[in-house]
């Protein structure tokens, strides 16, 4: 799963990406510093994993990962080519969901593209540049499926949300606003636009407003309003102090973030809220050759959940033999929790939840 990391110039994207994981990408006073999209693969911070791991002195311990694409930072126009234009719009049609970094901080040092601090100016504008591309993608999808239309008498309900879908993105209302059965959101699903794209606006703080009271802040106020509206979330970080962080050992970063009175870093909650914004979840399976994290998606049923580890469980599933990590945890081994009749067995039907730990049967 890969989330997209965009923005104006100079908001902090890359010192962002930097942070979050430790890859280098270049960070500079001026715009289009990035042109190609920087990636990096990063481990969902998960204390289960850790407990398990003291549990079973395992070989590996193996967490779930998820993708970061640093994408350049776009400017007004670039539906129509302006900057790196349909470049950089490309760029975020191939991402699950968008990590929107909006510019909270005040830095005479850093050059603001539009010459001052607005952060609803600035979403604004980020967000009419995709729903221009999109207009453009859906007026392209009427006329084609107007033209099969006299064909194919079928395409008539499809047209006619599309044009509806149009004229309410027109108004200004992102895809994933617009209400629709489960036919119609297949329906823009399938046109691959920009804004149906789930979202998290990382409102970027200076180290001073971050750590004096971020519900005063006007400015992280303007943002949660804008999001509550649309139906996304909100994340206040300082991408300064994230990037300071991440160069400190475990042990380190424990205790700076115990001085900063801060129980978890900003890094550790952007990833586990993009993890979950891409309804994603993990089961665990325990051992003592790994202790590992299996990302599905919630409604997984057990035998496509046995899949990701190998094709085989899925072909020959027979069942799954899954208990609670609260329950094992609270009973201090799988034995007890067998004693206790804790360990359930599950058929082909069972949907997955979140923190269960399996062991599938399976027979090819």
């Amino acid at each position: 799963m890969k989330l997209g990391i965009v923005g104006l110039p100079n908001v902090g994207k890359s010192t962002l990406f930097n942070a979050i994981t430790n890859a280098g990408a270049q960070s500079a006073n001026y715009p289009f510093c990035t042109i190609e999209p920087n990636v990096g693969v990063v481990a969902v911070p998960d204390e289960r994993l850790d407990k398990l791991t003291e549990m079973y002195h395992p070989k590996k311990t193996t967490p779930a990962f998820i993708e970061f694409v640093d994408i350049a930072g776009l400017v007004k126009g670039a539906s129509k080519g302006e900057g790196l234009g349909n470049k950089f719009l490309s760029h975020i049609r191939e991402v699950d969901a968008i990590i929107h970094v909006v510019r909270c901080f005040e830095n005479d040092d850093i050059t603001h593209v539009e010459g001052s601090i607005d952060p609803a100016r600035d979403i604004e504008t980020i967000n009419l540049e995709l729903l221009f591309s999109d207009i453009e993608l859906i007026e392209r999808r009427i006329d084609r499926s107007s033209k099969a239309m006299k064909g194919d008498k079928s395409l008539a309900k499809e047209v006619e949300f599309l044009k509806r879908a149009r004229d309410e993105m027109e108004n200004g209302t992102m895809a994933r606003m617009i209400e629709c059965d489960d036919d119609e959101k297949e329906m823009l699903l399938s046109t691959a636009l920009l804004t149906v794209k789930p979202v998290i606006y990382a409102c970027n703080m200076g180290e001073d407003d971050f750590l004096g009271g971020i519900e005063n802040n006007e400015r992280y106020k303007a943002v949660c309003e804008i999001a509550k509206a649309e139906g996304s979330q909100v994340l206040p970080i300082c991408a300064e102090l994230e990037a300071e962080i991440a160069s400190l050992s475990k042990e380190e970063k424990e205790m700076f973030l115990n001085d900063l009175g801060i129980e978890k870093g900003g890094l550790d909650l952007l990833i586990q809220e993009s993890y979950s914004l891409l309804g994603l979840i993990s089961y665990l399976t325990a051992g003592e050759p790994e202790v590992r994290a299996w990302t599905i998606k919630k409604g997984t049923k057990a035998p496509q959940a046995a899949g990701k580890i190998h094709s085989d469980f899925e072909r020959g599933f027979i069942r799954a033999e899954v208990v609670s990590f609260d329950e094992l945890m609270e009973n201090g081994s799988m034995a007890a929790c067998k004693e206790k009749g804790l360990v359930r067995s599950e058929g082909k039907e069972y949907v997955m939840n979140d923190g269960d730990i399996v062991l599938f049967r399976f027979n090819v």
